[in-house]
């Protein structure tokens, strides 16, 4: 069914609102309530009714339906003052009062014999990040477990189209595999996508066991795979569980089977995504050599197409990790040229959820002066608030909030990105930021224990082994934090401890004297 009000379509089969030829992102229960007050717009919507038609009958605070009143509101370009077209009775409840037409015009989903030939959705660039989520197999006797099964594909596939880059197929067409025995490479050919995500479920009492497995449809490979277990009357929060588990590894696992892939297949005359991909394959090596070969792919891909606004991120990030590390030229260019690209990325793509975390990360890294910085974290809010499932962009904005002294906030963005994928590839960046969060909080043990997981990762983390340095000398291990020194200065061999602050201002006064008095004593020169 399609709802058309004011510049807005809401798509309730792909669970999708657009406006225009733009997809808004919305996150899946805000989906739910503007659905649900949209189909019910010839009356008040009391509190009691959104719970039990969005929330099940869970009881849920004030705070939260609000919030997700508010959030629906803010998607449809309305706001509680003007209330244009979703409006708050006063103790009664709320009513869209928007002008709302249907449209059941739908051509009827294509049988599965009939695929190869019926006219499907626009298919993705065959060479490009496509995926299919196919409905969940029912292994139980309980014929409501199919219900559960569909609704954790349902959510699995809201969720991973607010991932940059990845096209995904809608649920009309994966599900007409639904009951049928499936070949994944059929699958991949017939609906165009070179991914594909299936599972099961599983009742045992009271217990539910999901397994989900991601495949590469043109090899039949396995790429990833997970079990989840919970308790059957707490499925609402297990299929929340999933989902965000679910997506926050499928979207690094896909761009690396991606880089990998392209390594072995790398055409004469590239174009600007297979160099986007090259650069995100360099940019993993983590080295100065790896890194000036991202922006060299970055550059070319710029050259190619100009207005490439993923390309611009990804530069402006790069040079933002070059800066923290100090693999830097001293003329200071980097800077300016990464914040022209961030900001112009953010001007082409303001929607984008990657975009914005890189260039949140190259602003905070780069701008002057500290005031400068603040935009950073309104980027990484909208970001976050487009796909919350992003391991990455959770651990970045989990890092900026510690080194600005907000801890509590830090450790609570750096604790769900560990949950959300604890096997993060990156997983080393989480680490070093708790690393900086204990010395804050002068937990030095914490803080070796946190740095030392790191650099077990990623021995060439620059801002691990400083936080190694420090937590050494304040526990008493001058030797060692000595050694630690001498490894730091391999990577920067012209780190001094003024040279340090003068390139990353510590905005914590405590933290600063700390790292400070600290790297002196280590033997960094001043």
């Amino acid at each position: 069914m399609l709802f058309r009000f004011d510049e807005f379509v809401l798509d309730t089969d792909r669970r999708e609102l657009r406006r225009g030829t733009n997809t808004v992102a919305v996150e899946p229960q805000v989906f739910d309530v503007l659905e649900f007050l949209i189909r019910a717009r010839e009356k008040v919507v009391s509190r009691d009714e959104l719970m039990t038609e969005v929330w099940h009958g869970r009881i849920v605070s004030e705070a939260t339906l609000s919030s997700r009143v508010n959030a629906a509101r803010t998607a449809i370009g309305d706001n509680g003052e003007q209330q244009r077209l979703i409006r708050t009775l006063p103790r009664k409840g709320v009513r869209f009062v928007g002008e709302v037409t249907e449209d059941t015009g739908r051509p009827i989903p294509p049988t599965v014999t009939g695929l190869a030939s019926a006219t499907l959705p626009a298919t993705a660039d065959p060479e490009g990040l496509s995926i299919a989520v196919l409905p969940f197999t029912n292994m139980s006797a309980d014929p409501e477990q199919d219900y559960f099964g569909d609704g954790i594909a349902e959510e699995i596939i809201t969720a991973l189209s607010r991932c940059s880059g990845l096209f995904v197929i809608a649920r009309n067409s994966s599900f007409t595999y639904k009951n049928k025995p499936v070949d994944i490479r059929e699958v991949g050919r017939t609906l165009g996508v070179n991914y594909v995500l299936e599972g099961s479920v599983r009742r045992a009492g009271e217990r539910l066991r999901i397994i989900a497995q991601l495949i590469d449809a043109r090899s039949g490979a396995h790429l990833w795979a997970d079990k989840f277990d919970g308790d059957r009357s707490d499925v609402f929060d297990l299929q929340d569980r999933i989902t965000e588990r679910a997506v926050a590894a499928i979207e690094p696992t896909l761009r690396i089977a991606e880089i990998e892939r392209r390594k072995h297949s790398r055409p004469n005359a590239p174009d600007a995504y297979d160099l986007l991909l090259r650069a995100y394959g360099f940019e993993h090596d983590f080295t100065p050599a790896s890194m000036s070969a991202a922006l060299d792919c970055l550059h070319q891909a710029l050259a190619i197409d100009p207005a490439y606004a993923p390309a611009m991120a990804a530069a402006a990030y790069c040079h933002a990790q070059r800066h923290f590390q100090g693999w830097i030229s001293p003329d200071d260019a980097h800077r300016s040229e990464g914040l022209t690209l961030a900001h112009r990325a953010i001007e082409r793509m303001p929607n984008d959820p990657q975009i914005l975390w890189m260039a949140a990360f190259a602003i905070w890294n780069l701008a002057e002066p500290q005031s400068a910085k603040d935009a950073a974290i309104e980027l990484f809010s909208r970001s976050l608030a487009i796909n919350p499932n992003s391991a990455t962009a959770l651990a970045l904005a989990g890092w900026i909030e510690t080194m600005r002294g907000q801890q509590q906030a830090g450790r609570a963005l750096l604790d769900r990105a560990r949950r959300l994928n604890p096997l993060d590839p990156h997983g080393w960046f989480v680490s070093g930021a708790l690393a900086i969060a204990a010395i804050i909080d002068e937990n030095y043990p914490e803080a070796i224990n946190w740095a030392d997981k790191a650099l077990l990762q990623n021995r060439r983390f620059a801002v691990a082994l400083r936080a190694l340095a420090v937590a050494l000398v304040k526990t008493g291990a001058h030797e060692r934090a000595a050694q630690v020194v001498e490894e730091l200065l391999t990577i920067e061999p012209e780190l001094t401890v003024s040279a340090f602050f003068a390139r990353i201002p510590v905005p914590v006064e405590s933290m600063a004297k700390t790292y400070a008095d600290a790297l002196k004593a280590a033997g960094l020169p001043e």
